[in-house]
């Protein structure tokens, strides 16, 4: 019983590691495809249907149960909604600053879920997360350069480069952790996969309403771009998958803490294919924020 268990730990572990890698190599090829001309609502249009896709085959062939009542209907349509918000910021934070600061901003969304429990719901804030909070926002200070030194530009030139990016980054982590708190109270009882779906073609049609809106869809237009949309499709739509079919059956308790090492991956990642460089001060903050986000995932462990 010992090795099973010790087995299955290892294999949860190592899927864990690999949706994270996978994660961080989906906003990488998100870049290299936005610098090719796609733009975001493209982009998410693109990777929310062929995942909603994917995960529908994946539900019939399993003879999963699509029903949901009333209220499940209801938070489903917040839900979907609020991660097509969400994956229009975060997308559009990635096409602005370098990969791995637009991750770590959006990574402050555990703080975002206690802030939106808390209004919403009325529960009171772990005292881990009121202990984390200021860690995380020192380690953001340092990563996004907030003062400028680190760039030589000064604040207030840093921020007029950087400032819609990162109040891009940080929108995505308040909208995603709205959801997850929405998801956690209105959406129980649903089977992931199915709701799974039901987002990701809610998000895909915030994503075809960006379009309409901007004239239509604006593809890539080099060899090179169209393997980033293309990359960035498998990823995203590969890791999800595994995540919703995988991972249930491992029953693992600490997936949201390992998988924040996505801007670790994203980081060298980004160093490796688009050589983004970040200073040696800003890896410091980022080391800040993971570790603080791990910490508050693996407290229950």
């Amino acid at each position: 019983m010992t090795a099973s268990t010790r087995a299955v730990g290892w294999v949860a572990f190592f899927t864990l590691v690999l949706i994270a890698l996978m994660m961080g190599a989906n906003h990488v090829a998100a870049r290299l495809a936005f610098n090719d001309g796609m733009d975001v609502a493209t982009g998410v249009a693109v990777r929310s249907w062929v995942t909603a896709s994917v995960l529908a085959v994946v539900v019939w062939l399993g003879r999963v149960p699509w029903q949901a009542n009333a209220s499940q209907r209801k938070g489903l349509l917040i839900v979907g909604l609020a991660i097509g918000l969400q994956s229009q910021c975060l997308y559009s934070s990635v096409a602005r600053l370098p990969v791995a600061l637009a991750l770590l901003g959006f990574n402050t969304y555990p703080l975002w879920t206690a802030f939106w429990d808390r209004v919403l719901y009325g529960r009171r804030t772990e005292r881990a997360v009121l202990q984390a909070m200021p860690v995380i926002l020192l380690g953001l200070a340092l990563a996004l350069d907030v003062m400028g030194a680190s760039s030589g530009l000064g604040a207030a030139d840093q921020w007029q480069q950087m400032g819609v990016g990162v109040a891009f980054a940080i929108s995505a982590g308040a909208v995603f952790g709205l959801a997850l708190v929405w998801t956690q109270h209105e959406t129980q009882g649903m089977d992931g996969r199915v709701r799974t779906i039901a987002t990701m073609s809610l998000s895909g049609v915030v994503a075809l309403a960006v379009m309409a809106g901007q004239g239509g869809p604006h593809w890539p237009q080099t060899t090179m771009g169209w393997g980033g949309m293309a990359a960035l499709t498998f990823l995203y739509g590969t890791a999800f998958t595994i995540m919703f079919t995988v991972l249930p059956k491992l029953g693992v308790s600490v997936h949201s803490a390992i998988m924040n090492v996505e801007p670790v991956f994203a980081l060298v990642l980004a160093w490796a294919v688009l050589g983004q460089h970040i200073a040696p001060i800003q890896i410091l903050g980022a080391v800040l924020v993971v570790g603080a986000v791990m910490a508050l995932g693996l407290r229950k462990a």
